[in-house]
């Protein structure tokens, strides 16, 4: 299997970091409404792409992994949280969300955090999966935080230590 090449995204990545948000939106992970079509900006004034990772199998962007702070707080600066993570349908199951997800650690002990969190969606359990073996655990549980598709969906925290 091929090894995704990661690197930080580029202002050249726009369009095609947007065409995967698009296709990859679902209620399995997403809490907000589809992104509009047949374009809105990816990019935006409080997530650029300094704040992404993008992954690419054989030169096509197959994924990315945002990163940033969980609030604006000098006090809460040691901790960088995972705002999204998307991954192709064509290359999910091929490393790419773990090679992103580890890249994403190595970008925050670079940083200087000490803790990385993250929210995923009660019943994502391939992301969760994912997540406890990188070592993350469950910090915390907010019941039915969410109602996606018809159901209430609880919103989990997680993190760990770098």
């Amino acid at each position: 299997m091929p090894v995704p090449c990661i690197r930080h995204a580029t202002f050249d990545d726009e369009d095609g970091l947007g065409r995967l948000d698009r296709e990859t939106w679902s209620t399995a992970h997403a809490v907000t409404p589809p992104p509009r079509q047949p374009y809105e900006p990816f990019f935006t004034h409080r997530s650029g792409p300094r704040d992404h990772l993008v992954a690419e199998l054989g030169g096509r962007l197959v994924g990315y992994i945002r990163l940033g702070f969980p609030t604006e707080l000098a006090s809460n600066a040691h901790v960088r949280q995972i705002r999204g993570l998307a991954v192709a349908e064509e290359a999910r199951g091929s490393g790419v969300g773990r090679a992103l997800l580890r890249a994403a650690v190595e970008e925050a002990r670079r940083q200087g955090a000490r803790r990385i969190t993250l929210r995923v969606l009660g019943h994502n359990t391939p992301a969760r999966k994912l997540y406890e073996s990188e070592g993350f655990v469950v910090e915390g549980v907010q019941p039915e935080e969410f109602h996606l598709g018809g159901a209430y969906v609880d919103d989990v925290l997680m993190g760990r230590f770098l």
